[in-house]
């Protein structure tokens, strides 16, 4: 088993099928983009460069952007954080919470970012 696909594994529930839930939706989105392990979280990679991260912190799940202050937020989805310069995520405490036309929107916008 991958790292990435470890760490997913490893999570408590409900964390685990939110994260589960995320990772089907990127790949639906971005079926080219590469999951690979970075800074001890899956990281997805378009093109070679950092797509979005998920991570478990305690009491939800981030999906993060690298870029994210690129992102069109007119509805404010999006959380800044504590310190983020440009990092931007979406946060979830269960697989209910998650919207996936909000996540896919953001994807795609990502998508056309990282095409180089």
């Amino acid at each position: 088993m991958k790292p990435a696909e470890a760490y997913i594994l490893s999570k408590p529930e409900p964390f685990k099928s939110v994260l589960l839930e995320l990772q089907v939706l990127i790949a639906h989105t971005a079926p080219e983009a590469e999951l690979l392990h970075k800074w001890n979280l899956p990281f997805y990679y378009l093109n070679g460069k950092m797509f979005c991260f998920l991570n478990f912190r305690k009491r939800f799940v981030d999906l993060s952007f690298v870029y994210g202050t690129d992102l069109n937020d007119p509805e404010g989805h999006l959380v800044a954080g504590e310190g983020r310069k440009r990092l931007r995520s979406l946060r979830y405490n269960r697989v209910e919470d998650i919207d996936a036309e909000v996540i896919i929107y953001f994807l795609e916008q990502l998508k056309l970012i990282c095409k180089g």
